[in-house]
């Protein structure tokens, strides 16, 4: 890489010392990670910047700094992840000028930046019934809970039924004191925590003290119809295939569902095949249902995720082709 002479100049606008700020981050943090990602070097007084490096980054460079400085202006904080979900939506294909939809919930605005995460959100908006299947990382839950949350705000629905089969991650966890509630809170915690993010602490116990949140195990789904409702099945892979016919049937008048999962990462004994793999084969003839698929390239989690995924996935795969050649 050359700095010998400054390749490119832009500024940000409308100026703001604070929004700036948000933008670099804590030493300059958020600005060395895009110097990083593209192989630039930045400079900046105040809100001018300049761009050392190739002539075909620089523009890219700008687009995500003026990306960020717009996030800036709605948020508190950038942090790492944020800036490295902006790296990836337009360093990848899409069109430019692509109108970003943005999920609003009452404590944060969730921005939906690549195009996969844009293609799940308006079919959660347009379809019944919803398959999002991906690799940890890509935002599957996260971006379902702030759906319905938005859809909860807009009083489209009046009802938010998180569900979780309560299956143990490769361990024998044994008994578990307390009532049920404190039973199956270990297994529902990543959906608490969305929640938590979204509407606050105490928005979220008056909610489901109203049960109008509702976070409950798979297996006490069962005899239900829930209707004027978003019911979110999480790690659907957990599931086996009668209880997964159980949760789809459980769908009443004026609601959706939401179905994720990794298929990948299933706990269920070998000998037991996943519910959501024998939904994909069932259900995928029914155009009123959509799945949504995302790929390791859609991680939005800590950089290195993306690169710990692809490594087991080429890893599956050799053990796969060596499995059938055995064969």
């Amino acid at each position: 890489m050359s700095v010998s002479e400054p390749v490119h100049h832009f500024s940000l606008q409308p100026a703001s010392n604070e929004n700036l700020a948000i933008l670099c981050g804590q030493f300059n943090e958020n600005i060395k990670q895009v110097e990083k990602y593209f192989d630039t070097r930045i400079m900046h007084r105040g809100g001018d910047f300049t761009v050392f490096g190739s002539k075909s980054l620089t523009s890219r460079v700008e687009a995500v700094i003026q990306d960020l400085y717009a996030h800036a202006a709605e948020s508190e904080v950038l942090d790492t992840s944020t800036v490295h979900v902006t790296l990836q939506h337009l360093s990848q294909n899409s069109n430019k000028g692509e109108e970003l939809i943005v999920v609003r919930t009452p404590r944060i605005k969730v921005r939906l930046r690549n195009p996969r995460q844009q293609a799940y959100a308006r079919n959660i908006i347009t379809n019944d019934i919803n398959f999002a299947i991906g690799p940890a990382g890509t935002g599957k839950t996260y971006l379902a809970v702030a759906c319905a949350i938005e859809a909860l705000e807009k009083e489209e629905i009046s009802k938010i039924v998180l569900v979780r089969p309560a299956v143990e991650a490769g361990e024998r966890l044994g008994f578990l004191p307390g009532d049920l509630e404190q039973k199956v809170d270990p297994y529902l915690r990543p959906l608490y925590d969305a929640l938590y993010e979204m509407l606050g602490f105490e928005r979220v116990d008056r909610l489901l003290e109203r049960h109008v949140i509702e976070i409950a195990p798979l297996a006490y789904m069962r005899g239900r119809t829930l209707n004027e409702a978003m019911v979110i099945l999480d790690e659907a892979q957990n599931t086996t295939e009668e209880q997964m016919r159980m949760f789809l049937t459980r769908i009443g008048c004026d609601s959706r569902a939401i179905i994720t999962g990794d298929v990948t990462q299933t706990d269920l004994p070998r000998s037991q095949r996943s519910g959501l793999k024998h939904a994909i084969e069932v259900l995928k003839s029914i155009p009123e249902i959509k799945f949504n698929y995302f790929q390791t390239s859609d991680v939005v989690r800590h950089p290195l995720v993306q690169k710990i995924v692809e490594a087991y996935q080429k890893t599956d795969k050799k053990e796969s082709d060596k499995n059938a050649a055995d064969d």
